[in-house]
Order: structure tokens, then sequence, then C-alpha cells
């Protein structure tokens, strides 16, 4: 009988453990992220390298039953020019960015800071870069400032003089979904 009770507290103990280790500053930013679900307007502009700048709009909607937090950046038209997906890799935040480069960088949440709102991602690794497309995103910045503001900053580099600086400002249009995903 005391194996069994020792054995019962045991379980009970790894599962408090588990549910303890889900609740990461990863995960707290994650879910403030699916809050994001809905369309957006805003502006961009390229410094430090590049120039330009204009309307943009975005979209965000969960996929995976609610694993992943999908964010389409539309620059020209209805065709997104940049994609980037969020989701979780164990207590890590990651996020992958389909570039208009056609490459893809993959960058880790090196800094989260909770109070602000703010994660910064950090460059892990890229796949299909080439002489041809050379440039990719090296970090990106992103801050949810509320439930209607958001702010982005993906810095470019990767090859010779392909570097800069582009920053968006969003606002929300729509509010969030009706469901947790399309």
């Amino acid at each position: 009988m005391r194996r069994v009770l020792g054995f019962v507290a045991m379980i009970g103990l790894l599962c408090a453990v588990s549910l303890a280790a889900e609740d990461t500053p990863g995960r707290r930013m994650f879910d403030r992220l699916r809050g994001l679900a809905g369309d957006w307007e805003g502006t961009l502009e390229w410094s430090q390298g590049r120039t330009g700048g204009g309307k943009l709009r975005a979209t965000y909607y969960l996929t995976g039953h609610g694993s992943a937090l999908v964010e389409n950046l539309l620059m020209n038209g209805d065709t997104p020019s940049m994609t980037s997906v969020y989701h979780l890799d164990g207590a890590d935040l990651r996020m992958t960015h389909f570039c208009a480069a056609w490459n893809q960088p993959r960058l880790k949440a090196t800094h989260i800071d909770e109070t602000k709102g703010s994660a910064e991602f950090s460059f892990v690794d890229v796949t299909n870069v080439s002489a041809a497309n050379s440039g990719y995103v090296e970090g990106v910045f992103l801050q949810v400032v509320d439930a209607d503001h958001v702010n982005l900053r993906f810095n470019f580099g990767g090859g010779p003089g392909k570097s800069g600086v582009e920053t968006i400002v969003l606002k929300r249009v729509h509010p969030p979904a009706a469901h947790p995903s399309r």
C-alpha cells in the first residue's frame, strides 16, 4: 500500500512539474501573440542601407489547432509578400520567416520583456540561400503594444549591399476571428 501511495504521489509531482514547465516566458508571449488574430493595416519604412516605405496590410490567424500563429504581410494587393509562423518548441518561442527573397530564416526568441510585450528573435539558421538571393532576415523585434497595436522590426543582412532595417507599425482594423484556426 505504501508503494502504491508513493507511486501516486510521485506521478502527481511529475504532473505538477510538467504543468509548471509549460508556464514559461515563451509560452506567455505566445499566448499574447495568439490574441493578434484578425486584420491589420499600417506602414513600413526602410532604413540603414535601404530606402522606401509605404502602406501595407497584415493578417494574423491561428493554425494547427491553435499551436501556430501565421502572420501574412501584404504589401502589393492581396498576395502575401512575407509570411512568418510563430510557434513553441518546448519552452522556446520560435518563428520561421518565409521571405520575398525566397529563403526561410528560422529564429528563436532570445529576449522576452513581458512588461513591454516584446520579444527579440535571433537568427538560428536559414534555408534556400544562394548567390542570387543571399540577403535574409537576421533578427526580428516584435512588440504587442496593446490589443490593437503591434510594432515589428526586421533586420536584413547576409550579403553585400543587402543590409537594412524594415520597421512596420500596425493597427487592428477588424476584431479577432471568431474561430481559433482557419
